[in-house]
């Protein structure tokens, strides 16, 4: 992939493929750095169904603030535009006008913007779907837009797509145009309030029957498409759909690394209704499967993958949300309004001080950890492992989330896995500047269970996973800092993030470990969001929280109610800083982000 980078790079002069570098538009004020990929979306396509209108998507998000579901980022789906409706189905539709469809959005969009930014303050960016063509077929032969631009015929091929019958010729956009074209539109959108688009079905242009046809266009249109995003949309929702033919691949954009990361698909559509107990099972292990392993390629592209959407309240939505938790990218659910599961979204997301919702996602992408193995062979290959790390060299936490992927369905799968397959994870001193000696502790999301400490390399560093049919857990292992004392011998120490989340890890900012002179220990640690705060204490269990521990926030000791010992592991103290805000009734002034000093005696009295 380093050899196609340079080989791209070298093949393309800077600009010559018409990619501006981003420019603000409107007002400019401070802000704090955050990507909107950080907060948790929510996409109308499943949820709301094919017949989208305005009073849905309305009512909709007034069920998810009653649910006290906090959404950061709204994707309008498929079936917002004004569309001909002509042919046998969706496959067949031609796009009219810029502005919505007028029987379901009378209103038009720009009203319906301001409606939900002026009633749901949480949501932060509004994004909407459109074809890279326009619609599925291109634009409608009558409508308004063949008048404003030069257009061209062309033909799709859809043999052996019966899925996705795409055939016939279809009008769009010449080439001399489409940058006009797509300058108008996102002009359009931006004044509605609009600050993201989902360009789905790119790999249209690969279906073009014509040679000439797919060198013009697929270069024209990527280009304009490149080109406008960047300048309408820098620093909101921009995801590419359906855009893993090599053209896409192998454009610029997923190359240079000078230009804001693009979120692209990296899997067929998902429908995340199906399944549970029946025949269409399989389709969500498939998914899962999929993304891991196309994910060794798109950790080298200038993209972050999306697993696409799904739903909390499904059979399997406890499955899906922990791929998406360690996949590296977006969060985004779909569920139907007043169906959502409470607890699972609680483990996906987290609020700030500030209130903002947001995901905890790993500072790498997530992989599978094993390439070359099939979901059914008889080497384990129904045992999914798919690894991700997050922090610093040395410091940071290695993740391994573990699903069940065997095709039957029904069933157990179990491994030793060591603990030199956890990403970041070597045979050398790891957090050896703290004492420790590279030494490590896994623990397992859903029981809450920690491992003694285990060293890479040692017969002994072998983390047993024993999942049941269709199970799933999150497996993150955590560097050792050791301090000496003199009364208690070794103490290992280790920030566990909020224990309450699928990757709470990636909550941590900064950790600090600091011995003091008179003979107790602070660890300092700093996490984006609220939630429960885990300290692993090799001797928790000698030591009282009445008489042994302080713990403060913003250099206010907490109420005593809200420091327990972790009823999973005795080696854990369990800060509750979310109730603990709540009833100090602490505000976020400058700060967006929470700062826990816990201190404890180090020596014995």
């Amino acid at each position: 992939m380093y050899h196609a980078r340079t080989l791209v790079t070298a093949a393309n002069a800077p600009n010559s493929h018409g990619i501006a570098s981003p420019t603000a538009e409107g007002d400019v004020g401070p802000q704090w750095y955050e990507n909107w990929y950080d907060g948790l979306g929510y996409c109308t396509w499943n949820s709301l169904g094919q017949q989208l209108t305005e009073e849905k998507i309305l009512n909709a998000l007034d069920t998810l603030a009653e649910n006290k579901v906090n959404i950061s980022n709204l994707i309008i789906d498929d079936n917002w535009q004004d569309i001909d409706y002509r042919g046998d189905g969706q496959w067949q539709y031609g796009w009219n006008d810029f502005e919505a469809e007028p029987r379901a959005f009378p209103r038009g969009l720009e009203a319906l913007v301001s409606d939900i930014r002026s009633k749901h303050k949480n949501i932060q960016h509004i994004a909407v779907w459109h074809a890279l063509l326009g619609y599925w077929a291109g634009l409608a032969p009558s409508g308004p837009l063949v008048k404003r631009y030069e257009t061209v015929q062309v033909s799709r091929d859809d043999t052996q797509k019966s899925h996705l019958p795409i055939g016939n010729a279809m009008t769009v956009v010449a080439p001399s145009d489409v940058q006009d074209f797509y300058e108008d539109f996102y002009r359009f959108l931006t004044s509605c309030g609009i600050d993201g688009v989902k360009t789905d079905a790119q790999y249209m242009l690969d279906t073009l029957t014509q040679p000439a046809a797919r060198r013009t266009l697929t270069s024209s249109y990527l280009d304009a498409w490149t080109s406008s995003t960047l300048g309408h949309f820098a620093g909101g929702p921009v995801v590419a759909g359906m855009a893993l033919s090599p053209p896409t691949l192998f454009h610029p954009r997923l190359f240079r690394t000078s230009l804001p990361q693009i979120v692209c698909r990296t899997s067929d559509d998902f429908v995340p209704t199906g399944g549970g107990d029946d025949s269409d099972d399989d389709a969500h292990p498939w998914h899962v499967w999929t993304n891991a392993h196309n994910a060794l390629l798109a950790q080298h592209l200038n993209a972050l993958p999306d697993w696409d959407m799904f739903q909390t309240a499904h059979p399997r939505g406890g499955f899906h949300a922990a791929a998406r938790c360690v996949s590296g990218g977006p969060v985004c659910v779909t569920d139907p309004p007043g169906q959502h599961d409470e607890e699972l979204l609680r483990q996906i997301a987290g609020a700030t001080p500030r209130g903002r919702t947001v995901v905890f996602r790993p500072s790498t992408v997530g992989r599978t950890l094993d390439a070359y193995s099939s979901r059914a062979d008889g080497g384990g290959g129904g045992l999914l492992k798919v690894g991700a790390y997050h922090g610093r060299a040395g410091t940071g936490t290695g993740i391994v989330a573990v699903f069940n992927v065997d095709p039957r369905g029904n069933r157990p799968v179990a491994e030793l896995l060591p603990l030199a397959r956890f990403p970041g994870v070597g045979t050398g001193t790891g957090a050896g500047e703290g004492g420790a000696g590279g030494r490590y502790v896994v623990r397992a999301h859903r029981s809450g269970k920690v491992t003694p400490p285990l060293r890479p390399g040692s017969p002994a560093a072998l983390v047993t996973v024993s999942l049941e049919a269709k199970g799933w857990d999150v497996l993150s292992a955590y560097p050792l800092h050791a301090v000496q004392s003199g009364t208690r011998g070794e103490v290992l120490l280790a920030n566990l993030g909020l224990v309450g989340k699928m990757t709470g890890c990636a909550a941590v900012l900064r950790t600090v470990f600091e011995a003091r002179e008179n003979g107790r220990m602070l660890v300092d640690a700093t996490v984006k969001a609220l939630g429960v705060l885990g300290v692993y204490i090799s001797v928790l269990p000698e030591l009282s929280i009445n008489d042994d521990f302080m713990v403060t926030i913003r250099g206010q000791p907490i109420p005593p109610h809200t420091v327990s010992v972790s009823r999973q592991d005795e080696r854990v103290l369990e800060v509750d800083i979310e109730t603990a805000w709540t009833e100090m009734g602490l505000e976020s002034g400058w700060a967006n982000e929470v700062q826990v000093k816990v201190y404890f005696a180090l020596e014995k009295k």
